[in-house]
């Protein structure tokens, strides 16, 4: 599934960003990454852990600074209104508006400070997740967020936060604010536990809404809120670790598009499902080739031991609590997959494999943390980059600031292989803090969002356009 990597055992030391990034705080942020508890129990995360050997270089970028001075930037959207302007969603709870300049305005498009979690600067997933802009955004002006918020008094008791999907509008006197009068709650979501949120919300070729939910948090989809014998992701009853696809034009709040795969199943069945079996879906795009159908690509971020991508059909089932990538999955014993398991449930789904995985340990080293969805590349400037699909991990290690970024191409049978982007202005070739997420524009170009800090605070979240290199 991944392009041949000859690459020797490095030395097990870490540089002097690795040394500046742990501080001395190894066992706190073992137990913060809840991301990764059972990959840190087994890596061990109270010394410093090792990196791989850099990328071959074989495909190389430059990584050139957008805007700087965020604390956690998580999304960002480009209206398609020829001003050039990016809207950049930034996890504390700010949409802020970046002109075409590179200037950052200084009041904010959107300001949810007040109404999501109080975040853990140390680490959380929690807080601003996703921004989307309607297909019709330039007549009639609605964005629509996914944000967490503490948990409503009609929760099931014990949960720990509240997804919440919102629809506002552009004020009709200044296109860089959003009038907040004009919010409109589309979709309340409580869940047990704080991580696992998911986050992506994205408008399809179709025209409808779609939206990347977690399991419901802790690990291994057991446990408190968690359907017991089959987890949340497999229950079709519940809407955590799916992709959801509503229609927002039309009901009250949202209609089911009557084409949805579970509309007519009974039993209660969620309408809204498109597509489940996901832990974690941290960021989902779609492709529209010239001449052929769209394509939707989803990263679900594993448990232990492999993170995947895959190509996602309506109604299609992609294995989470049962497979963990292409690997077997016992949430009794998370590091040791069972030799055997079935490749399909007791309903008839058959679990759709990914088209492309990595394990946490694959060339010689600690080879990623968790994966990042991205984009198939359709712009101009990036030759190396053209019709491949961008991707990357939040890094090479959950301590050190270390993101890795990939490209991955479609053979003519339809098997996929990726190959590490070498970034070339870096001393590692890899990036110099922790992936969140990538953006693109309207002319089709990709930036990638980072932090040098592990959870949510101080400024050093950043915007970077990727651009040729020399």
């Amino acid at each position: 599934m991944r392009e041949t990597q000859h690459w020797r055992r490095g030395p097990q030391a870490c540089d002097s960003r690795g040394a500046a990034a742990t501080g001395g705080r190894g066992p706190r942020a073992a137990r913060m990454f809840a991301f990764f508890a059972a990959a840190a129990v087994a890596g061990g995360l109270g010394g410093c852990p090792p990196l791989n050997p850099p990328p071959d270089g074989s495909t190389r970028i430059r990584l050139q600074r957008v805007a700087g001075g965020f604390t956690s930037p998580i999304d960002l959207a480009a209206p398609p209104d020829g001003s050039g302007r990016l809207f950049l969603a930034d996890q504390v709870g700010v949409v802020w508006v970046i002109d075409n300049a590179g200037a950052v305005l200084p009041a904010p498009l959107l300001d949810l400070r007040a109404r999501i979690d109080t975040l853990n600067a140390a680490y959380d997933e929690r807080g601003l997740l996703g921004l989307a802009l309607h297909p019709s955004y330039n007549s009639n002006g609605k964005l629509y967020v996914f944000h967490t918020t503490p948990p409503g008094n009609d929760a099931p008791p014990g949960s720990a936060t509240e997804v919440r999907i919102a629809e506002y509008r552009i004020s009709a006197t200044d296109p860089n604010r959003v009038d907040p009068a004009t919010e409109r709650v589309i979709l309340r979501i409580a869940k047990p536990q704080a991580n696992h949120n998911g986050g992506q919300l994205a408008f399809g070729p179709d025209g409808f809404l779609y939206i990347a939910l977690g399991d419901g948090g802790g690990a291994g989809d057991v446990g408190f809120g968690h359907t017991a014998d089959l987890g949340n992701a497999q229950d079709l009853t519940n809407l955590l670790g799916k992709i959801l696809r509503i229609d927002v034009n039309s009901g009250t709040p949202y209609s089911v598009p009557r084409s949805n795969p579970l509309v007519e199943r009974g039993g209660g069945a969620r309408a809204e499902i498109y597509a489940y079996g996901f832990r974690n879906p941290w960021r989902f795009s779609f492709d529209t080739p010239p001449g052929a159908a769209a394509r939707l690509f989803v990263a679900d971020v594993g448990q232990a031991l492999m993170e995947e991508v895959n190509l996602v059909e309506i109604g299609g089932n992609y294995g989470w609590n049962r497979k963990e990538g292409t690997l077997c999955f016992n949430p009794q014993s998370m590091l040791a997959p069972p030799d055997v398991c079935l490749d399909e449930m007791p309903d008839g789904s058959v679990l759709r494999p990914p088209i492309l995985t990595y394990r946490h340990t694959d060339a010689g080293g600690p080879f990623g943390s968790a994966v990042v969805g991205g984009f198939v590349y359709r712009g101009s400037t990036v030759t190396a980059l053209s019709k491949r699909y961008v991707f990357g991990d939040y890094g090479a290690s959950p301590l050190i600031p270390s993101g890795r970024l990939f490209a991955a191409t479609e053979a003519g049978d339809g098997t996929w292989s990726f190959t590490e982007i070498t970034v070339a202005d870096s001393a590692t070739g890899r990036m110099s803090g922790f992936l969140l997420g990538f953006g693109r524009d309207a002319a089709g170009e990709l930036y990638v969002l980072s932090r040098t800090q592990t959870g949510p605070t101080g400024t050093t979240g950043a915007v970077d356009r990727i651009i040729p290199a020399p």
